[in-house]
């Protein structure tokens, strides 16, 4: 696999014209043009943001390849492994590539990393609708008036500011995505409870240990950070969130009905460390688990 640290050489191996920027490139194909970074999986130093409708052809990154028709927003970030092979679109995409370095001592370094849909799979990328394209594709020609005119040292800050709005606008409208796909969120929410319960009344919890947000996230066939944001903005609560609850209400369940230690409740609930598992109680139900258990016991 092959790993591109320079946006000049990525050019150059994928046969586009060089970059106005060592640090930054913004290109755009038009309607019906096949579009390829090379037929092997690439990995580079640079975000790319895109936003495209694919005709044909094959896109992935993550773990996913993606084929939708529909317009979208997607976002992969440094050292995300991705391939783009022949791809024939059926409007005209645009594509950022923006090499870490270009943030170093703005604000947007710290900021960018926040922005969980950089960790999500290309079956979760941001679906536009028709006015929500028109606003991306003014910020992203205003960042193009930037980057092809003679810079000064304002150039970069201008760039950046309409980045930072390009982001914060994605943001908005993956709520309202969230939002439009609340039945496919109830789904979810239901099925990770499911999966919850299979896998303690499974045994699992004995002999693999606390599930993982990763573990259920793939049984979901989505990514962790997709499912987490699925899941809060549903029900306001995290997958984490979510598994705590779950074990938690087990673990009320058998500190009444057996005569197990903490200890042992602890155990067979996953948890390796009893004490961690006290002070979670704690947190969160407001009661040691000796003083819950006491409850039942006057």
């Amino acid at each position: 696999m092959k790993h591109f640290t320079s946006i000049g050489e990525f050019h150059r191996i994928s046969g586009y014209e060089p970059a106005e920027h060592p640090l930054l490139s913004l290109l755009t194909c038009q309607e019906l043009t096949h579009c390829s970074f090379g037929s092997s999986p690439i990995t580079t130093d640079f975000y790319m943001i895109s936003l495209k409708k694919i005709k044909a052809g094959n896109f992935l990154y993550g773990k996913t390849t993606y084929d939708h028709d529909a317009g979208s927003l997607s976002f992969v970030k440094p050292r995300q492994v991705m391939a783009i092979n022949d791809i024939e679109l059926t409007e005209k995409a645009f594509v950022l590539f923006m090499h870490e370095d270009y943030l170093l001592g703005h604000p947007l370094h710290a900021e960018i990393k926040k922005y969980g849909f950089f960790d999500y799979e290309a079956n979760e990328a941001l679906h536009l609708s028709p006015r929500e394209e028109q606003i991306m594709w003014g910020l992203y020609y205003q960042m193009d008036f930037e980057y092809r005119n003679n810079p000064d040292e304002y150039s970069r800050d201008i760039i950046l500011t309409h980045l930072a709005s390009l982001l914060k606008y994605s943001q908005r409208f993956y709520k309202r995505q969230f939002l439009n796909r609340s039945p496919l969120s109830g789904t979810t929410a239901s099925r990770f409870t499911d999966l919850l319960t299979a896998y303690f009344e499974d045994g699992l919890l004995q002999t693999k240990g606390l599930p993982t947000v990763k573990y259920l996230a793939e049984k979901l066939h989505t990514s962790p950070r997709y499912l987490t944001d699925l899941l809060r903005q549903e029900t306001g609560k995290t997958a984490l969130d979510h598994i705590h609850l779950f074990l938690l209400g087990e673990a009320k369940n058998l500190l009444i009905s057996t005569d197990n230690t903490i200890a042992q409740t602890a155990y067979q609930l996953g948890f390796e460390n009893p004490p961690y598992f006290s002070r979670l109680f704690k947190k969160e139900v407001g009661l040691t688990p000796h003083e819950y258990r006491a409850q039942f016991l006057n």
